[in-house]
C-alpha cells in the first residue's frame, strides 16, 4: 500500500537534513525535484489536480518504496494547506521539526541576510519584529522572510494540522535529531518503516557548519523568551513533554 508523508516545517529547523535522512531510507522516496520545494498544497488548484497528478508530477521515479514523502516548509504557516492535503491525500504522516525559537529566529535572519532579503542588523531586525510585522513581496517568497518571531510560535500554526490529521502529526526537535542515532531510529519507527536502517555519510545539518551566531544582548533574549513563553507552554502541554530549550 502506498502511503504519503509531508514534512511541513518549521523553517530553519534542519528540515533539509531531515529530508536527507528520510530519502536515504529504502522504504521512503522523497519528491523530485526537491528544490524548489513542491509546495503543491499551497495552490488552490491542487484539489482539482488531485492525487494522480500529484504522484505523477513528483514521484515518477518511485519504485518499490511504500512511503512517498514531500518537504515544503511553507505548509506549516498555511491553514489551507492542511485542508487541501487532507482533501487530496485523505491520510498522511505529517512530520514537524522544531527548535529553540530564539535560535530559529537568528538562523532565519542569517538566511534572509545571506539571500539579500534583509539589510538590518540582527538586534534591530528582531526588536522591530517584536513591535510589528514588516511588509514583504509575496512575488519573491511564498511566506514572509521577516517573520523571525511570529514563526517561532509553533503551536499557533500546528492547530490546523492537528485538526485535519489528529493521529498522524509527529512533532520532533532538531536538538534531539542531531544528538544521536536513537532519535532517527525512533522517527523511522513512528513512520512504520524499518527502524534498524542506519543512514551513512549524511554528516550534520548545514546549520552546524555555519559557525557561531551573532550574540544577542541579555535584555533582548529576555524579551524574546517572554514573547514565546505562552506558545511554548501551550506546546509543552499539547505534547505532554518538556521542550528542549529554555522557556524563560
Amino acid at each position: 500500500m502506498i502511503r504519503h508523508l509531508l514534512v511541513i516545517g518549521a523553517q530553519r529547523c534542519a528540515t533539509t537534513y531531515l529530508h536527507s535522512l528520510l530519502d536515504a531510507h529504502p522504504d521512503i522516496t522523497m519528491a523530485r525535484p526537491a528544490r524548489p520545494e513542491p509546495k503543491f498544497f499551497l495552490a488552490p488548484e491542487s484539489e482539482a489536480r488531485g492525487l494522480e497528478w500529484y504522484r505523477g508530477a513528483y514521484f515518477s521515479h518511485a519504485t518499490s518504496q511504500s512511503l512517498l514523502g514531500e518537504k515544503s516548509t511553507s505548509y506549516l504557516e498555511d491553514a489551507q494547506a492542511a485542508r487541501r492535503a487532507a482533501s487530496v491525500l485523505g491520510w498522511a504522516e505529517i512530520v514537524v521539526l522544531l527548535r529553540d525559537p530564539v535560535a530559529r529566529a537568528v538562523s532565519n535572519w542569517r538566511f534572509s541576510t545571506a539571500n539579500g532579503l534583509e539589510d538590518r542588523p540582527l538586534a534591530q531586525a528582531l526588536t522591530e519584529n517584536l513591535d510589528r510585522a514588516r511588509d514583504w513581496d509575496a512575488h519573491l517568497t511564498s511566506v514572509s522572510p521577516y517573520a523571525y518571531v511570529e514563526r517561532g510560535r509553533y503551536v499557533d500554526y500546528l492547530e490546523s494540522w492537528w485538526a485535519r490529521f489528529p493521529e498522524t502529526v509527529h512533532v520532533r526537535f532538531m536538538e534531539d535529531l542531531i544528538s544521536g542515532r536513537a532519535a532517527v531510529a525512533e522517527l523511522y519507527h513512528a513512520l512504520d518503516v524499518d527502524p534498524g536502517f542506519r543512514p551513512a555519510g549524511l554528516g550534520q545539518p548545514v546549520h552546524a557548519a555555519q559557525g557561531p551566531a551573532p550574540e544577542l544582548e541579555p535584555a533582548l533574549v529576555a524579551r524574546l523568551r517572554d514573547y514565546f513563553s505562552g506558545s511554548d507552554e501551550r506546546l509543552r502541554s499539547r505534547l505532554g513533554q518538556e521542550l528542549p530549550w529554555a522557556t524563560r
